[in-house]
């Protein structure tokens, strides 16, 4: 039997209690939302004006033995519609602020940070979490966390506005094979002219295989920034994998040009078991099993003795600094001396500055040829600072 398609509308209301009941689930691979709140204000008054609004897709997936409803492509309109109902919108400026100054109240008292929502990462799931009705989700907030915004609609709006859905169900009970099918759903839908980053639409391939997730985008990623976009991790470990089968850093992403993403998608597949590929080592190679967490703990705290969790200003002074070390203890599994972190640093930083000093490369940081020679500065200068690390050998 094929896939089943099946069509309806709910009211607006019906559609804040399936959000809040969380009978409908934003699955983890779903980006943050990023609507501005006039756009929010745009879709409140479109309903009004009885204007077309795209349904939403929402997918059946079995896991454990038991049914949930994916959130595959609506995320930012029904997050509006939940942010209108309860009179509320993201207050990244005041979040932001609170950030920078330490987290206070009007009177200097002390906020938890716990209890702050991260409104610069948010969704829905942030209000959800605090309660299943009005009330009690806006008693559970924490002032300037959130603004109080009048989208001037009351309960006749959400109980006479409807909103349409397709619902998807895929002929199969195998949780990888329905992640396989919602994933490439995923990435074929156009989210609502809010065009995804190849890195946000990449992500929802992470969750073909639950064992590797956090391999692709380990906690540690969200400590380092180039401008304002988090570390792509998967960059790293596809470049770095080809690497170590070529032993070199001369036919790295060849023929992959202008299409760097191919490249990315590649690499996933073949760890994943989609499809294999001769470009990579194997994920097995590497670790025994899929535990990895020893390797990427020590990557963090190299990391952090170094003071390489930055926002960097360019993606030469992250690939200069990451690319040897990530190669050397997870690739290589060696440690780095920190005894001679002013050496390494140093010897870094000049590397950094050479490249700077040529116009073409600064210019143009990801063409091919000055990518390549990136790796292998980075790799050379490590190789004088690594060591075999016998822990390794422990675990």
């Amino acid at each position: 039997m094929d896939n089943k398609i099946y069509y309806g509308e709910y009211s607006l209301k019906h559609w804040i209690n399936l959000i809040l009941k969380r009978n409908i689930i934003l699955p983890e691979y779903q980006r943050y939302f990023v609507w501005k709140q006039e756009k929010t204000k745009e879709l409140i008054k479109a309903f009004k004006e009885k204007q077309f609004i795209p349904p939403i897709t929402i997918g059946s997936f079995e896991e454990d033995g038991k049914n949930v409803n994916l959130i595959l492509d609506g995320q930012q309109r029904l997050t509006s519609i939940l942010l209108a109902y309860l009179g509320l919108f993201p207050d990244k400026k005041s979040f932001a602020s609170k950030e920078q100054i330490g987290f206070a109240d009007e009177d200097d008292n002390p906020i938890d940070e716990g209890l702050m929502d991260n409104i610069l990462e948010w969704n829905f799931n942030s209000l959800v979490k605090k309660g299943r009705e009005k009330n009690e989700i806006k008693n559970n907030i924490i002032d300037g966390n959130y603004a109080n915004i009048d989208y001037e609609v009351d309960d006749d709006f959400f109980n006479n506005n409807f909103l349409g859905f397709s619902y998807l169900v895929p002929n199969t009970n195998d949780q990888k094979q329905q992640q396989n099918f919602y994933s490439k759903v995923f990435r074929n839908i156009n989210m609502q002219g809010e065009t995804l980053l190849p890195q946000e639409s990449r992500s929802a391939l992470y969750y073909l295989n639950k064992d590797l997730t956090k391999y692709f985008k380990p906690e540690f990623v969200n400590k380092i920034f180039v401008n304002d976009a988090k570390m792509d991790f998967v960059r790293y470990l596809a470049l770095l994998s080809q690497y170590q089968k070529d032993g070199s850093q001369d036919g790295l992403a060849k023929g992959f040009a202008r299409k760097m993403e191919k490249y990315y998608e590649e690499y996933i597949y073949s760890l994943v078991g989609e499809n294999t590929s001769n470009l990579f080592v194997s994920y097995y190679d590497i670790f025994k099993d899929t535990n990895h967490e020893f390797v990427f703990n020590s990557i963090e705290k190299t990391l952090s003795e170094l003071g390489l969790f930055a926002k960097y200003e360019s993606i030469i002074d992250m690939d200069v600094k990451l690319f040897g070390l990530i190669y050397f203890i997870m690739f290589k599994k060696f440690k780095i001396e920190l005894e001679k972190k002013d050496e390494l640093l140093g010897e870094l930083n000049q590397e950094i500055a050479k490249f700077k000093n040529v116009y073409l490369h600064k210019k143009n940081p990801s063409a091919i040829k000055y990518l390549k020679s990136r790796i292998g500065s980075s790799i050379e200068i490590y190789s004088k600072y690594a060591i075999r690390d016998v822990t390794y050998e422990q675990v």
